[in-house]
């Protein structure tokens, strides 16, 4: 078998993309977007109609609400292809407001029972800063599940954990990223700092016994994802999904319970305040949860301006 199949045994396999057709060549379980990933698919020509289609049909109405409904019909057509879920993004630049972060993952969902989609096949995704993990806690409570993006440490993690947060997603490139411009040195295998942060929240989730699903994300290289067989789930991009169809390398489980149940953790107690103090005492955390929304909300208007400029 190649990488990728022999990963499939292990792991949980998602494809990070909006393109529909990457999606049906590597049969993923379930799939993940995100507005940047939205924003490059509709710049192509096969899916300009489309865009085009939820302008038309929209019209009179605002940007806003064209946009929900651009999400979703992405969101219905990969459904078509994918077994599981699919995880549909709140905007980024609603990351600092609860109330208006929960009408956003309430909208999303009617708009996907409107069409015959059983929430449970949907993931809203959210930022995971205090007000957003605040907003998964009602909407959980609710039934409708969530995916907390622009996670970068085990204060994070924790917080959604303990909100009852459906899945996280831990974003293993981006801090891989930070600490390579940090050091100027490139590290690889078990000693990368992403891949050591993800197998961290693993085995504390493990330990205390949370049943908060982990999706490592945002992957620059197989080895990071190799690194991460066994856990939860890993969200990969087409690229490197090709790279391990390509290879038949053996791979192996590198994270399990048992030794997870052996650490000597110790279980930590968050507030808001603690929840505060202790990602601003994380450089790296706080550093690239204020980018990541920053280039949400960038992609967002950029995808604002295009619709702008169709209709």
């Amino acid at each position: 078998m190649n990488q990728l199949e022999q990963l499939k045994k292990y792991t949980t396999v998602v494809a990070d993309t909006g393109d529909f057709q990457a999606m049906k060549a590597y049969t993923p379980q379930d799939a993940t977007t995100n507005p940047s990933l939205i924003l490059k698919a509709v710049q192509k020509p096969e899916y300009r109609p489309m865009l085009e289609t939820i302008i038309t049909t929209h019209t009179g109405k605002s940007i806003d609400d064209i946009i929900d409904h651009l999400l979703v019909a992405f969101g219905l057509e990969i459904l078509k292809i994918v077994p599981g879920r699919v995880s549909t993004e709140t905007d980024a630049r609603l990351s600092f407001d609860t109330a208006a972060t929960v009408a956003k993952g309430r909208k999303l969902i009617a708009l996907y029972e409107a069409a015959g989609i059983a929430r449970d096949r949907i993931l809203i995704k959210i930022a995971s800063t205090w007000e957003g993990i605040r907003a998964a806690e009602i909407l959980e409570k609710e039934g409708i599940r969530c995916n907390m993006t622009l996670l970068f440490c085990l204060p994070q993690a924790v917080a959604c954990a303990e909100a009852g947060a459906q899945l996280i997603s831990p974003f293993v490139g981006r801090i891989y990223d930070w600490y390579k411009k940090q050091t100027g040195q490139e590290i690889f295998g078990a000693d990368d700092p992403g891949v050591l942060s993800v197998k961290k929240i693993y085995t504390y989730y493990r330990k205390f016994g949370y049943d908060t699903e982990i999706m490592g994300a945002s992957f620059r290289n197989t080895s990071q994802i190799l690194e991460l067989a066994g856990c939860d789930l890993l969200t990969i991009s087409p690229d490197l999904l090709q790279k391990l169809a390509d290879s038949t390398t053996i791979v192996s489980a590198k994270l399990n319970k048992e030794a997870a149940l052996a650490s000597d953790m110790q279980k930590i107690s968050l507030d808001e305040k603690a929840f505060r103090f202790q990602l601003n005492e994380d450089p790296m955390a706080t550093e690239k949860l204020s980018e990541g929304i920053r280039l949400f909300c960038a992609d967002t208007v950029k995808l604002e301006e295009l619709i702008m400029s169709l209709s």
